[in-house]
């Protein structure tokens, strides 16, 4: 028999994803429907995560996988760091000094200049209440009831800037 934690979990994300529907229904904007559809898109994926865990939990007690206990611990691990990203994914890998925007390229974020080396990443700016609109109490309600993460920001400075070694230089000779 599977964990209650894991059907209360996987009863909760279906009736959240009900919700969202409904109100993608009443949305006026193009910015609010692609909010929503991209929150159906991460409730999906996470009751698709709550499946393989109750699949597992199943096989667990039965007996009829040996591995299926590793496994589980191993969904559970994963699920734990789940998170929903509503508009821009930031990525930093702080080793390397590098980022990446939307699952695109990596870029290297050290900057060099006359003034020496420093690391400049771009930032990950919040969506407010106002531009969530009549999203924000829902996302509230899911991170309060199933502990999942719901990201909505959007990247500030993510331009990739291509700087040349005498960059100070050119910009004196133009004024």
């Amino acid at each position: 028999m599977p964990s209650n934690d894991s059907l209360m979990l996987y009863a909760n994300f279906a009736g959240f994803r009900l919700a969202v529907i409904a109100n993608r229904a009443c949305c006026d904007g193009d910015f609010s429907r692609e909010l929503n559809d991209r929150l159906i898109d991460g409730l999906d994926a996470a009751i698709d995560q709550v499946r393989t865990i109750l699949e597992l939990e199943r096989r667990r007690l039965d007996g009829s996988d040996e591995c299926a206990g590793d496994q589980l611990a191993g969904e559970r691990e994963i699920f734990g760091r789940f998170t929903i990203d509503l508009l821009d994914e930031l990525d930093i890998d702080h080793d390397t000094h590098e980022y990446r925007i939307n699952g695109g390229r990596w870029t290297n974020a050290l900057i060099v200049d006359d003034s020496g080396v420093y690391v400049d990443y771009p930032e990950l700016i919040p969506l407010g209440s106002e531009e969530l609109g009549s999203l924000a109490p829902i996302l509230v309600a899911i991170w309060m009831e199933t502990g999942v993460a719901i990201r909505a920001g959007r990247v500030e400075d993510g331009q990739i800037r291509f700087l040349h070694p005498n960059h100070a230089a050119q910009d004196l000779r133009r004024a």
